[in-house]
């Protein structure tokens, strides 16, 4: 089953997760998705000048850790984590502008992932932004709040997400500045997202020294991806999954 795929157009790469899954993190999806970063980085016209445009097809931008492939396996749960943290920090590094069309639900890990890009845009009509963990009972790992406390400024904000597992509509997240534009269907994010392209595209900016300032940004995020915490209790994984 094919898990993403990539287009080229002009300046722009846009990558689509597909399949009807849920678009779940799984070490499958990530090794196609960092495949097709790598892919990127090989082209020899991506050096300075292009974006990245990140979307997906469905009613999931993406739904989190795929749990139920890991069930209450310790290594199939430290594997998923160990990719993930990988994936984040080619994101980090990458030597281009990144933007996030978040057409879809926007859930624990995938949630995670969105925040990876440096531009967000929603669609108003259908999708949250969720984090699930405190629902189901998972704790969630450091380099998660990591991420959160770089993309959420808001502490109000911030502790709702997280304590409370508030899901935040497009409008919502608007307005606490955590994406930056919201629009009101799936095409018009579509568009809105190549149109956010096209403009940073016109910056020209240096790709090696766009992701150096980049690194230095969210070096918080990068000092937390050694640590594993995800399988301090695979107990509660396997809750998780049954509350699924």
């Amino acid at each position: 089953m094919e898990m993403c795929n990539l287009e080229k157009r002009g300046k722009l790469f846009i990558l689509t997760l597909t399949g009807e899954d849920e678009h779940r993190i799984n070490p499958a999806r990530i090794d196609a998705i960092r495949s097709a970063l790598n892919q990127i980085r090989s082209d020899s016209t991506s050096l300075s000048g292009c974006v990245l445009i990140t979307t997906a097809h469905g009613k999931f931008f993406s739904n989190g850790y795929d749990l139920s492939w890991a069930g209450s396996s310790p290594d199939k749960i430290r594997l998923m984590s160990s990719k993930l943290r990988e994936l984040v920090a080619d994101l980090i590094s990458f030597p281009m502008p990144t933007v996030a069309a978040i057409t879809g639900h926007a859930c624990a890990a995938g949630l995670i992932f969105a925040f990876c890009h440096d531009y967000i845009v929603m669609r108003k009509d259908r999708g949250f932004l969720y984090m699930s963990e405190t629902d189901i009972g998972l704790k969630i790992p450091a380099w998660f709040i990591g991420v959160i406390s770089c993309k959420i400024g808001d502490a109000k904000v911030r502790r709702d997400v997280v304590l409370k597992a508030k899901k935040l509509t497009a409008e919502q997240a608007l307005e606490s500045g955590i994406i930056d534009a919201a629009f009101d269907t799936a095409a018009e994010t579509a568009e809105g997202a190549l149109e956010l392209g096209e403009k940073l595209v016109k910056n020209g900016w240096n790709g090696q020294v766009y992701c150096e300032n980049r690194k230095q940004l969210y070096r918080e995020i990068l000092d937390k991806l050694g640590v594993d915490e995800t399988t301090d209790d695979v107990n509660n994984v396997a809750i998780a999954t049954s509350k699924m």
